[in-house]
């Protein structure tokens, strides 16, 4: 059966969010990645710090030189991955048929001739609930919905469809199709083909002289065609959060305060998708570089906060070894549908009450909006290693 293909992309995503969260952020570059005295590198910039030459996967040190007054702002992944599954819900309620590609970018199949039209709607969805810019590319396969999603940028919508390849995308560089990353692109333009256009000219044969088998895909692209299905996500068999320190940590206290958090991240992820978890885990990296794991296995499941993290907390106390840390994470797995209880003592339904408000500021306010005093612990600036 067709369908159209929408590629759904939020522009400088973690930015992005740090502008919406911080008022006084926007407009301003904002750089988020690694420590720029070390050898950190860029994971995101606003579109303000593009204008400056800064681009993802840039060293730190060099960014900082290209943009001396951008803010600059660690990775905070525990809270775009919260934003993310936000933003994925919303996508679930115009189709069932995903492919999430990262954390910021997902293909939706919707029926045909509907593409246009569900791209507006969830995109006013997003920017209403979220506050978040989003880019769109539509078409009748994933490589124009891709390359759509390209010229719609910033938060905007773009429609490609295969009778629109000759004026459109012929004219486009090579670099746009699958596949030709800057080596084969250089390859390419010494002998003049640097258009898509120059790729439908170009005889086959001599195409596979410079890149090979690949030469009969880049002739099917460059005429819009493209065979590829969506590859849905399999059902989920664990979740697990963990935090790389940008230094190593000594105390074993903010440690602890760390995996509070995570667990905390956990049970809400498993009751906002009403499962709940047997198994708990946690991970560490030693001062050696290597990775420890241990895991524990409850009698019966679990999506309580507290009941995660004293598993968690236990498994850190038996397995941590001596300080530094420079890595923690925390999993679940063993997950089966949430139970309905309906006889609880009155301490048990206190905070099933407290937990439930506390989730519903969160699904609303996102996930810093209320958190416990344990957190303040790591607002201490004596953990690092001086």
């Amino acid at each position: 059966m067709s369908c159209d293909i929408l590629l759904c992309d939020l522009d400088a995503f973690f930015a992005t969010v740090e502008q919406r969260d911080n008022p006084e952020l926007m407009g301003k570059p904002v750089i988020v990645g690694g420590d720029p005295g070390s050898r950190g590198v860029v994971s995101t910039c606003s579109y303000e710090a593009r204008r400056y030459g800064v681009s993802s996967s840039m060293p730190m040190k060099k960014a900082r030189k290209l943009c001396p007054t951008a803010v600059i702002l660690p990775v905070n992944m525990p809270k775009y991955k919260e934003m993310s599954g936000r933003v994925l819900d919303i996508f679930k309620e115009f189709t069932p048929d995903i492919e999430k590609v990262s954390i910021d970018e997902a293909y939706l199949a919707v029926k045909a001739g509907t593409g246009l039209k569900t791209a507006r709607k969830i995109r006013f969805v997003v920017q209403k609930r979220l506050k978040l810019p989003l880019s769109i590319g539509v078409s009748s396969n994933k490589l124009l919905a891709k390359i759509a999603c390209s010229l719609a940028k910033p938060d905007n919508i773009k429609a490609l469809w295969p009778k629109e390849t000759e004026k459109t995308l012929w004219l486009l560089p090579v670099k746009v199709l699958p596949g030709v990353g800057p080596v084969t692109e250089q390859k390419l333009n010494l002998f003049g083909i640097k258009t898509v256009g120059d790729i439908v000219s170009f005889p086959l044969g001599a195409l596979e002289n410079i890149v090979g088998s690949h030469a009969i895909n880049l002739k099917e692209y460059a005429h819009g065609r493209d065979d590829r299905k969506l590859e849905f996500a399999r059902e989920r068999k664990s979740y697990s959060e963990e935090i790389t320190f940008p230094r190593d940590i000594y105390e074993k206290d903010y440690i602890l305060a760390v995996i509070h958090d995570l667990s905390g991240e956990l049970g809400y992820r498993l009751r906002s998708k009403g499962l709940e978890a047997r198994t708990v885990a946690v991970k560490l990296r030693l001062p050696d570089l290597s990775i420890k794991t241990r895991s524990a296995t409850m009698a019966g499941a679990t999506a309580g906060d507290e009941k995660i993290y004293a598993i968690a907390a236990d498994l850190f106390d038996r397995c941590c070894g001596k300080p530094p840390w420079r890595l923690v994470g925390v999993r679940v797995s063993g997950l089966e549908k949430g139970s309905q209880l309906t006889l609880f003592s009155e301490e048990n339904k206190k905070k099933e009450k407290i937990r439930l408000v506390l989730d519903m500021l969160r699904q609303r306010y996102g996930p810093n909006a209320v958190f416990k005093g344990r957190r303040l612990f790591m607002m201490k600036k004596d953990v690092f290693d001086p």
